[in-house]
């Protein structure tokens, strides 16, 4: 298995890639306003075709492509990532459809995802979310009195019945003419941001309102109503993998996965002010209108996208985190050994040696269990689920032992606005936090360990 020892055309292609981070996407990257999603940076990662290799390469390469990218680039790697996190289940469980509707923008650059999974009440508990989605009769009245589609009501943008934006569910056809258009906002068109009054909740509050839950309509047709929460790219991204619980009280079992464009009718959002500046909002569900066509995979089957979605990127976010990890010992190495201090250099003092090397021990370790995780996902090893927790674990609680080590080091001016290490120590808090919590990596790694206990003859 090649996970310990890259060839040689990989170790080039990784400096490739952090040589195209510092020089191309960097300069995009610091013209972007944080907290919003930077359309230039995205685009250019298309243009690159760095996106579409998402869908064409196996994990391995993915964790590659983001370790490069997150030493020279975090806002280029966080950007390539959540397109993947938000299309991956388009390209994994999509109808032929829905693929040739939105992948080819998505590589492009041109379209924007995300993936919606986490709520105000379910957040490590993912199989406990309860954004509802409930079934109404065909031609009835939508929530809230209104019917969808009623004489004088236009989707926005001009969508005919059963494109983006204005799905037929049971009532009337959406987009008969001479409607004007529904009074609520749409949520990320490309370019647009979200009405004042669209908010759900003010920029840094996290909403409580009902989670998400969706009601089907007829026998084909589903209501979405309740909220998300912690959302990378809401509320500017064009569509939205949404996961929504069909059948009640069914844990895991009763959850749907469904492809919701942006200018669906009753989905407003706001964004939410974050330690790190990202993209990341929460969404408001109002009676919002699906289909069956709208449907990623099988009906109830959603957790099973969900996980597999997260099975393949948890090894990259450890790839991520060891990519800021190495950055952060390099400009270590540089400072400590430049840096004048008690007659020498800081270099000199044993107890800096010592850290420095910890700090690079540490590093290599996280690197390898990254690779030998995506290796055996790319194989079809058994036990990826653990490989992949483990690897997240290690790395992210890695790196941030050596950001927190690297400062230390740099002393105060580590802690200046603009300082590299000032920029990776807030980046590295987050992911030992989403898609999945360091305690939820280890409750995995324990479960499985487990089971193959009790498999045992």
């Amino acid at each position: 298995m090649p996970a310990f020892s890259l060839e040689p055309e990989q170790a080039a292609w990784c400096a490739e890639l952090r040589t195209l981070a510092a020089e191309r996407l960097r300069p995009l990257a610091e013209k972007g306003e944080p907290g919003h999603v930077n359309r230039p940076l995205v685009t250019e990662l298309g243009r690159l075709g760095l996106l579409d290799r998402l869908f064409t390469s196996g994990a391995l390469d993915l964790c590659l492509m983001r370790e490069s990218l997150a030493y020279a680039c975090t806002e280029a790697e966080t950007a390539l990532a959540l397109q993947g996190l938000g299309a991956h289940p388009v390209h994994a469980h999509g109808t032929p459809e829905q693929r040739e509707r939105w992948l080819p923008g998505v590589r492009a650059g041109s379209v924007v995802a995300a993936f919606a999974l986490s709520e105000p009440g379910a957040g490590s508990d993912a199989a406990a979310l309860s954004l509802r989605a409930e079934p109404e009769e065909a031609g009835g009245p939508s929530r809230g009195g209104a019917l969808v589609g009623e004489a004088g009501d236009l989707p926005r943008g001009g969508a005919s019945v059963g494109e983006p934006g204005g799905p037929s569910c049971g009532a009337p056809s959406v987009g008969e003419s001479g409607v004007p258009p529904r009074a609520s906002a749409s949520v990320g068109e490309p370019g647009v941001p979200p009405r004042a009054d669209a908010s759900v909740a003010q920029p840094g509050v996290v909403p409580t309102g009902a989670s998400l839950a969706a009601e089907a309509d007829g026998s084909r047709c589903w209501r979405l109503s309740g909220e998300k929460c912690w959302i990378s790219n809401a509320p500017e991204a064009d569509f939205y993998t949404v996961f929504a619980r069909t059948t009640p009280d069914a844990g895991a079992r009763g959850v749907t996965a469904f492809l919701v464009p942006a200018d669906r009718p009753g989905l407003t959002g706001t964004g939410l002010d974050m330690l790190s500046p990202h993209p990341i909002g929460a969404l408001h569900f109002d009676a919002v209108p699906v289909t069956a066509d709208d449907v990623l995979g099988e009906v109830d089957r959603g957790f099973r996208v969900a996980m597999g979605t997260l099975n393949l990127f948890r090894p990259s976010v450890g790839a991520f985190a060891v990519g800021m990890a190495q950055a952060a010992l390099d400009a270590s190495l540089v400072h400590t050994a430049q840096r004048d201090a008690f007659g020498g250099k800081l270099r000199d003092l044993q107890a800096v040696a010592h850290q420095v090397a910890e700090m690079a021990v540490r590093t290599e370790a996280a690197r390898l269990m990254v690779y030998a995780a995506a290796t055996a996902y790319d194989d079809g090893a058994d036990g990826v689920p653990k490989r992949a927790a483990m690897a997240k674990l290690l790395a992210t609680e890695t790196a941030q032992y050596v950001v927190d080590a690297a400062v230390q080091l740099h002393g105060a001016r580590a802690l200046r606005r603009g300082h590299l290490l000032e920029h990776l120590y807030r980046e590295v808090r987050a992911p030992r936090v989403y898609e999945g919590a360091s305690e939820v990596q280890r409750g995995i790694i324990a479960k499985e360990l487990y089971a193959t206990l009790e498999a045992r003859p």
